[in-house]
Parts: structure tokens; C-alpha cells; sequence
């Protein structure tokens, strides 16, 4: 169908080809002589040898290709690496195409900028070992391997011109991320989105042994892949032959390219669409040292990390690897006055082309979400306490409008829990995505929907990733318990943010922003493997002041907290909200307010000059604060309290209050000497390092939290066995105020009387099953 390669093209690609092997070696190897002007003499040789060579040539292979393509037929393309530490290779094609130029003008084809390159590869303060936010081009860090595949999905979502080819090395195919992902063809339309081709990497090993893909055969890989909705295509090395794969591989990508055009342009509808695949073998290490020492180092895994090992020492290494370097001939193919010969000039496409200056992976088209009035959804909280109000409901008549507005770049991703969350209502504007068959009775599913729900955590976020970092907007929302699956992908994502919002020249990006519900406070029928707050404290550990976690205490505050969220840039936002229906506390104006600080005193439950505060973070814990209150000041009618929210955490803390004076400081709020009592919606200790550092008296704090205490039991017995119940506050405080305030016989009937109501409600909820109504029906009494 398509034309042979000429001998030039071949010719210019294979020097091409051998340029960027020689380049990638260059930066593991050399501090020194970086054009083997001279023979190599070990103090050329980096004291540390790092990086991974046996991945690189085929990150270059495929690089070569997909450049001599853009120089043929351009396309608005992206090249998502997975293979781990493969960025020696990355980097040469950079510096090869003349994108790194451009980001750093020292890389000029030059012997001073080989120099440049090589010398500050996985050096201090140069170039890390694997691809960072420092590279151009970029959208996924590669240090821990499983997330390409779902992250080029979420690039391509809503970018109908963009296609995105993914490298995915054996290794990282082993991975539970990658497994799942391979799924995400069945939620992608191809006329309304771009397209991912997948190129399945085998070199067929590991750092010490075999992969499983590698030692599959044809026949099995191409019968799971086409199981799971690709059409498949091989590519492989041959040594005989070594300039055939470039034929190969470049009829094959014209052919995926033309399959990819061809079902976009489809006049039916389209059903299962089986985009192409590619299965790419060669072997590791391909064009390296293919033995030393006796053992084999080419196809075999010694050759996955840094071969001839000792060469800085070794005499023989170090002849091997003057041998090896010399076999690129790289004095025919680039002059330190000239540059690169025509013959690689050829490959590298014009600037607007290249693949490292695609303007997705720089997020520079981002549209602005525009965002509704949220007045529209709030509710009256001129009568405190009233019951009545579900801040998940309140999100989703939100995020209803929040779809309408915005067509194109806004996207709901959830694990099958969108009904669960309360967040269905966005299905009268949308729909969940499916392109794959569908029943008659299937409920709210459609091919252009714009919510994906998917039973892989890793995938959703892997999207989410991918749809945020080129410039769109989006939300995962997802049970409490279950979101630490993703934490470490969270906190790669975090590493990522963080070193991204120090290079000018990456734009600001939308949010990264997670709505988790169904907490443990209120999955006590669930039973105690769905309750974990854990992910919360996880996101604390995070430096730099851009991961914020909002406890929203009731509808209207729910809806202020996901309004500022999903207006910030270049953050990591996290809401922790419930389903059920409780008290309407706050007006929309007063939550606003509270945002702006964190911290609020409610004047309307507070007494001046306190002789005990109570504090909060969270909802369902805020209520038995709210109670335990209204008890104490029926008990002891002359006892002073305030009584002091917190909305809004970020990573920093306290330290906002530490530092600041008059009414935003932290003794303004929890005054200077008085017992504090606080009740956390996670873990005690959370809150605890958050305090650490205060430079004041913390001891006077009591911090309450979930203790890893639960079962399958009723709302109120969660919050006993947490010794955070209305019952459990009153009888810490009787602990901690002063005598003066409560004389000790008093405290002592009051402690008495609401332990025998701890055993009165576990011997209720025995017998019936249910909490009293007293509980249940609790309504704040003004």
C-alpha cells in the first residue's frame, strides 16, 4: 500500500538514529572528550554512573520515526514515554529536534552544547535521571512506572485533533495501573476526542530477569490485545537485516495513522472501535556492547541499567566502551563548527512540528471554566441547626451547572459511584461515556457522555492527570476509603506540581481536584474495611502550600469550597463531604468569608472570654461538637465557650495563625491558656504534627479523630468508639476546665451521668439495631 523507504531515507534515518544512541550514551558516560576527540581516558568518566541504557534506543527508535513522520505529514502529536529512567534518550531527541534550544539556550548544536547536555545529566543541580517538569514536552514524570497509558488517555480527551503515542515498556506492562488502562478505549469517541496509539515496548526484560509480555508469543499478545479492543500490528527487529525495522515501522505507522483517520471520519455510528496497537520488539540494549566479561549483555537484562559498570577503574571496560561509542560514528554525522550533516537535518521536522514543542503538553490552549452563580443551590441558614441539608446533593445541582456551561472541557470521573455520591444530577445535562455495545435498559450511558466511571482508581486518576496537565478541567470523586489505592500516583502527581510551578515557562494549570464522601464517619453499615481517612493525611505531608483539603460543615459551605476549588490554578484540591442529610449551619456569604482565613469563630454558638474552646474540622464531627454544647451549657448554665471551625487545611497548617496578629492570629482563636478540645474528622495524629510547631503552649489541646475504631454498627456508636460523640466531649471537658468554672463533685455527677449514657446507647442499639431517636432526631436547640 505504501511506497519503500529510499535508500537515502533509510540512510538519513539510521544516522539520525545513531546520533541519538550516541548522545544518550554520552550523558551516562562522560564528563569529558563528549566528540572522542581523543582516545578515552578514565577521568572522562563520570564519577557516577546513572540512568538506564537498556530502554533508551528504543525511546529513540520510535522518536526517529515519529520526527520523520512530522517531517512528512505534520500532526498535532504527543509522545508519552512510561519505560522508567529512559530520559538520556528523550533529552538527545530534544536536543536532536532543537526544542531544548529553546528552553535552554545552551544546548545548541555545538561541541559546547553536547557538552552541556552531557555533563549535566544526572548531575547536581543539572538534569535528573528520568523525565521531569524541567523537560520540555513532558506530561508524566516516568520515575514510577504504570501511568502512561491512562495519562495519554486523558491527554487525548476533548482534543480531537491530538494524537498521542504511548510507550509502554514490558516492564510497566506488568503493572495493575497499565493492566486496567488498556480498557480506556471503551470510553473514548473518536470523533469527539483525539486518539492514543499504544506501542507495547518488549525488549523482554527486567533488572534481573524476564518479562511476562516478553516471553509471550505473537499469538497470544495479539489474541489478548485484540480481546481488549485493538487492532494489533508487529514490528520487529531483525539483526540480519537492521535497516529493515525502519521500513517496517514506518509503513506500520502510516498504516495505525490511516486506521485512526479512517474510523474518525466514520458516517455510522461507531461501535467498539478497534483503534491500532503496536507491539514493538527489540532487543535491550539494541546497538550497545553485546558482551562483556563473558556474559551478555545485548537482549538480556545485564543491559536494562548501566553496563561496563567499573569503566572508570577498569582498563578493559574502558577499551570496550571507546569501541562502543566509536561504532555510532559520530565524527561522520555532526561537525563542532557545522553542526549536523543534511542526512540527520532531514529527520528533524520545523519547530511548529516538533514533537517537543506540542503546545498540549505545555497546557497553552487552557479555557477558562466558566462557573455558575452558586446562589441558585443555596439554602436558608437564617434558622441554625435546622436539618435538612446534604452538601453531596448541593454538589451535584452545582456541578449540574458547571457542565452546562462548559461543553468541552469539563470532565466527572468516579468509580461507579456517581449515583452513590449524590452526584447524579449532572445526568440531565450528561452522560456516562461508553462505546462499546449497549443495552436498551442501560441507564444514563451514551457515547459523548462526559462522565467516566471505571472500577480502577489508578486509570481515573491516570486521566484526570493527563486531562489537567493540557489545560482542561476536571474532578475525581470517589468513597474515602478507597482513594488511597492512588496515593502514591497522588503523590508522584504532587512531586510533579511542585517542581512544575517553579518553571516559568510551564502555564498555569487548572487543579488538580478530589471529592471524597462516603466517609467512615457515616459507613458504619459498610463495616470497618470502608473506613480510612487516610489519603487525607498522606495529602498533608505535601510541601509548598498548594495542596488544600476543605471539611465544608454543611451544604452551603460544600458549595462555596467547590466553587473556589474549581477557580484556583495549579493546585491539589481535596473535598470531604458527606451524603446524608444534616444541620444548615452556615449562609453562602459567611462560608466565602471563613475561606478566605480557614478559621472562624460562630458567634451564634460562642461566649466571650471562654472558659473552654471546642474547635472543629468536619461535618459529622462538627455536629456532636454542636451538641456537646448545647449539653454543657444546659448542665452548667454559667460555663463560657466559643467555639471555633476550621474549613479549609492546607500543608502549612497552623502556621498562617502563628504567624499572624489581631484577629487572624492563633490566639485570637484559640486564646492563650485555655483547654481546647478538638474534634477532627481524621486521624488524631493528622492534626497533631500540624501543631507541632507551635511555638505555644499545645498541651492544653486534646485532639479527637477516627482511632481505626469500627464495624458494621450505627452513626453515633462510630462516633463513640472514636471517643468523639456529644457524650465523649462533655466528659473530656469536665477533665480539662478548671476547677473554678466546675467545682470537682460537679464534674464528677456530670462525668458519671454521660458515661451511664455511653452504656445506656450501647445496650439500645444492641437490642434494636438503630440509635435512639434522641440521636437521630437531634436538632440543635437555640
Amino acid at each position: 500500500m505504501y511506497d519503500n523507504l529510499t535508500q537515502e531515507q533509510l540512510d538519513n534515518l539510521t544516522d539520525y538514529f545513531r546520533a541519538a544512541n550516541y548522545l544518550t550514551a554520552t550523558q551516562i558516560y562522560l564528563q569529558d572528550n563528549y566528540l572522542l576527540e581523543r582516545e578515552l581516558l578514565h577521568e572522562d568518566i563520570k564519577p557516577r554512573l546513572l540512568g538506564h541504557w537498556g530502554t533508551c534506543p528504543g525511546i529513540s527508535f520510535v522518536y526517529t520515526m515519529l520526527n520523520f513522520l512530522q517531517t512528512q505529514t505534520p500532526r498535532d502529536l504527543m509522545y508519552v514515554v512510561g519505560t522508567g529512567h529512559g530520559f538520556p534518550a528523550i533529552q538527545a531527541n530534544l536536543f536532536l529536534e532543537k526544542t531544548l534550544r529553546n528552553f535552554y539556550p545552551q544546548a545548541t548544536h555545538t561541541r559546547e552544547g553536547i557538552e552541556y547536555i552531557s555533563k549535566n545529566f544526572s548531575w547536581p543541580y543539572g538534569f535528573p535521571s528520568h523525565s521531569s517538569p524541567e523537560t520540555p514536552g513532558i506530561i508524566l514524570e516516568g520515575g514510577e512506572l504504570g501511568y502512561a497509558l491512562s495519562t495519554s488517555y486523558g491527554s487525548i480527551l476533548d482534543n480531537p485533533s491530538l494524537t498521542t503515542v504511548c510507550l509502554i515498556g514490558d516492564g510497566e506492562a506488568e503493572t495493575g495501573a497499565t493492566a486496567t488502562a488498556w480498557h480506556l478505549n471503551k470510553f473514548i469517541h473518536p470523533k469527539t476526542n483525539g486518539t492514543v496509539l499504544p506501542i507495547l515496548h518488549l525488549n523482554g526484560y527486567k533488572i534481573s530477569g524476564p518479562t511476562i509480555f516478553g516471553r509471550m508469543s505473537d499469538q497470544e499478545l495479539e489474541h489478548l490485545f485484540t480481546g481488549y479492543g485493538y487492532e494489533v500490528f508487529f514490528v520487529e527487529y531483525d539483526e540480519e537485516q537492521p535497516q529493515d525495522i525502519f521500513q517496517k515501522m514506518y509503513k506500520t505507522l502510516r498504516t495505525a495513522f490511516d486506521h485512526i483517520e479512517k474510523i474518525r471520519n466514520m458516517d455510522s455510528e461507531v461501535i467498539s472501535p478497534h483503534l491500532p496497537m503496536i507491539i514493538m520488539r527489540t532487543p535491550k540494549g539494541w546497538t550497545g556492547v553485546k558482551e562483556s566479561n563473558g556474559e551478555k549483555l545485548e537482549g538480556n537484562f545485564a543491559s536494562h541499567q548501566v553496563i561496563l559498570k567499573d569503566v572508570k577503574s577498569n582498563f578493559s571496560e574502558l577499551e570496550e566502551l571507546q569501541k562502543w561509542l566509536s561504532s555510532y560514528k559520530f565524527n561522520e554525522l555532526f561537525d563542532p563548527y557545522k553542526g549536523f550533516t543534511a542526512g540527520v537535518e532531514q529527520i528533524i521536522p520545523k519547530q511548529e512540528h516538533a514533537i517537543g514543542m506540542n503546545r498540549h503538553a505545555h497546557a497553552s490552549d487552557i479555557q477558562k471554566l466558566l462557573l455558575p452563580d452558586i446562589y441558585r443551590h443555596a439554602e436558608d441558614a437564617s434558622h441554625r441547626g435546622t436539618v435538612g441539608s446534604s452538601s453531596m446533593r448541593r454538589v451535584g445541582e452545582y456541578l449540574h451547572d458547571v457542565f452546562k456551561l462548559n461543553k468541552d472541557n469539563f470532565r466527572l470521573f468516579s468509580p461507579d459511584e456517581t449515583y452513590s455520591n449524590k452526584l447524579d444530577k449532572v445526568f440531565e445535562i450528561t452522560k456516562r461515556a461508553f462505546v462499546w455495545p449497549q443495552k436498551s435498559f442501560d441507564k444514563d450511558m451514551g457515547p459523548f457522555g462526559r462522565v467516566i466511571e471505571m472500577l480502577s482508581e489508578h486509570s481515573l486518576q491516570g486521566l484526570l492527570q493527563g486531562y489537567v496537565l493540557t489545560g482542561r478541567h476536571g474532578i475525581f470523586a470517589s468513597y474515602e476509603a478507597f482513594i488511597p489505592i492512588v496515593a502514591s500516583m497522588a503523590d508522584q502527581y504532587a512531586k510533579f506540581l511542585k517542581i512544575a510551578r517553579n518553571i516559568k515557562w510551564r502555564n498555569s494549570i487548572p487543579s488538580f481536584n478530589y471529592i471524597l464522601t462516603s466517609s467512615g464517619w457515616r459507613q458504619e453499615h459498610n463495616g470497618f474495611s470502608h473506613q480510612n481517612p487516610g489519603f487525607i493525611d498522606d495529602m498533608f505531608q505535601r510541601q509548598g502550600n498548594f495542596v488544600h483539603v476543605y471539611f465544608p460543615p454543611d451544604g452551603n459551605s460544600a458549595l462555596a469550597c467547590i466553587e473556589e476549588m474549581l477557580d484556583t490554578r495549579d493546585c491539589i484540591n481535596i473535598l470531604v463531604a458527606g451524603k446524608t442529610v444534616e444541620p444548615r449551619w452556615l449562609s453562602v456569604d459567611e462560608a466565602r468569608i471563613q475561606l478566605k482565613t480557614g478559621f472562624a469563630i460562630w458567634g451564634f454558638v460562642s461566649d466571650e472570654n471562654p472558659d473552654l474552646v471546642f474547635s472543629s474540622m468536619g461535618d459529622y464531627v462538627t455536629k456532636e461538637v454542636i451538641a456537646a454544647i448545647e449539653i454543657l451549657k444546659k448542665e452548667i448554665p454559667n460555663i463560657r465557650i466559643r467555639y471555633v471551625n476550621n474549613i479549609k487545611m492546607g500543608s502549612d497548617g497552623f502556621q498562617k495563625l502563628f504567624t499572624a496578629t489581631g484577629e487572624q492570629s492563633f490566639d485570637y482563636f484559640y486564646t492563650k491558656d485555655k483547654p481546647v478540645i478538638f474534634n477532627f474528622h481524621g486521624y488524631p495524629q493528622t492534626l497533631k504534627q500540624l501543631l507541632f510547631d507551635y511555638p505555644g503552649n499545645t498541651n492544653r489541646f486534646k485532639i479527637n479523630g477516627y482511632i481505626e475504631n469500627g464495624s458494621t454498627t450505627t452513626p453515633f456508636d462510630m462516633q463513640i468508639r472514636n471517643k468523639t460523640s456529644r457524650y465523649d466531649l462533655v466528659i473530656q471537658s469536665m477533665e480539662l476546665v478548671d476547677d473554678t468554672v466546675v467545682i470537682p463533685e460537679r464534674k464528677a455527677a456530670i462525668v458519671n451521668k454521660y458515661r451511664k449514657k455511653i452504656e445506656e446507647h450501647r445496650a439500645f442499639i444492641i437490642k434494636n439495631g438503630i440509635d435512639p431517636d434522641e440521636i437521630e432526631n437531634w436538632t440543635w436547640n437555640r
